[in-house]
Formats: structure tokens, C-alpha cells, sequence
């Protein structure tokens, strides 16, 4: 990351600090920061690097987490569900993907893609260990928005476990509805 020290006021306001509050963190005077965001004090690179640092450890507090936008009712199947009643609980809860459990084992996940794909004259019939794909990721509640961003991109949702026990699902609309655009 390339630090600018000239956005300092910027930053520390967006963090909602006041010059006290952040030369404290700093460690640092207040002087010195009132000096630097005036632009009367070019500070050495050491000092820009202690700056840059608290910076950096306060925005990676700040950064949501699977533990705040996890959806934690999970609506799930058995693998001997007909896709006849998934369709219906899907559609009633208006879900694009349902994981699926054999016992407390995830097996797989049954998606809209995964259905359609299927011929649908006999789909009704079938089961959902029948039609399912891989089981999805499964992450811990401290997994950053970033990375669950770019698991995302290559599944329809993931799973979010604590201590071996199932927590909560994200999908890419619980994500969309906690990006800070």
C-alpha cells in the first residue's frame, strides 16, 4: 500500500478521530499532527511508517467479517428430499440454492442452475442426491469480505462454520447488501 501523508486529515476524519484520539494511537504529539495536516511538517519516513501502521490496523478492525453478513437461519435438505419439495421450498422462500445434508454432513448444494440443467420431465421424481452439486466452501466467521468476494466468484454461495458447527450462509445478494459503495 502507497501511504500519502497529505490525505491525513482525510483518513483520520473518515475513521472519526479527532487529532487527540489519533497522535495518541500514533504515538505521537497532537502538535505534530496539526503541523503535518497543515502542511508545515514533512515528516521523516519513520514517522510516516508509524502512521501508515495505525492506519492500516485500524482499517483491518474496522473490515466486516462472515460473522456480520452471514445469514444464520439456514434452510436446508435432507438427500433423500424430492426436488419436487426443494423447488417448492425455494421458491416459497424465494433462495436460488439450498445445501443439502445426509445426517449433520453437508453432501452437496442443489441450485436453479443445478435443476434446470436436469431434464425436467421426470425432475419432480428425483432426489436431491440425484441433482446436487459439490458441497460449497466453508469458512470461518473472521473470513474477510475480500476473500469471501472472490469465492463468490466461483460458487453460488458459502458456508460458515464455528468450533465443527454450521453458523450461517452467504450468498452473493447478502454480500451485495453489505458493500459500503
Amino acid at each position: 500500500m502507497i501511504f500519502d501523508i497529505t490525505q491525513l486529515k482525510k483518513i483520520r476524519m473518515k475513521l472519526g478521530l479527532t487529532q487527540a484520539e489519533f497522535a495518541k494511537l500514533a504515538n505521537i504529539s497532537q502538535s505534530m499532527v496539526t503541523k503535518i495536516e497543515s502542511g508545515r511538517l514533512d515528516p521523516t519516513y519513520s514517522k510516516v511508517k508509524q502512521i501508515e501502521q495505525v492506519f492500516s490496523s485500524l482499517s483491518h478492525k474496522n473490515e466486516k467479517t462472515a460473522d456480520h453478513i452471514m445469514t444464520k437461519k439456514i434452510i436446508q435438505v435432507k438427500s433423500t428430499e424430492k426436488i419436487n419439495k426443494i423447488i417448492e421450498v425455494m421458491s416459497k422462500r424465494s433462495i436460488s440454492q439450498i445445501p443439502v445434508f445426509n445426517k449433520n454432513n453437508i453432501v452437496g448444494i442443489i441450485t436453479e442452475s443445478s435443476i434446470l440443467k436436469e431434464d425436467l420431465k421426470n425432475i419432480g421424481r428425483r432426489s436431491a442426491s440425484n441433482v446436487m452439486e459439490d458441497s460449497p466452501p466453508i469458512i470461518s466467521k473472521n473470513t474477510s469480505i475480500e476473500v469471501i468476494k472472490n469465492l463468490l466468484n466461483h460458487y453460488p454461495c458459502v458456508l460458515v462454520k464455528d468450533k465443527g458447527k454450521l453458523e450461517g450462509i452467504i450468498t452473493k445478494a447478502d454480500l451485495m447488501k453489505n458493500l459500503d459503495v
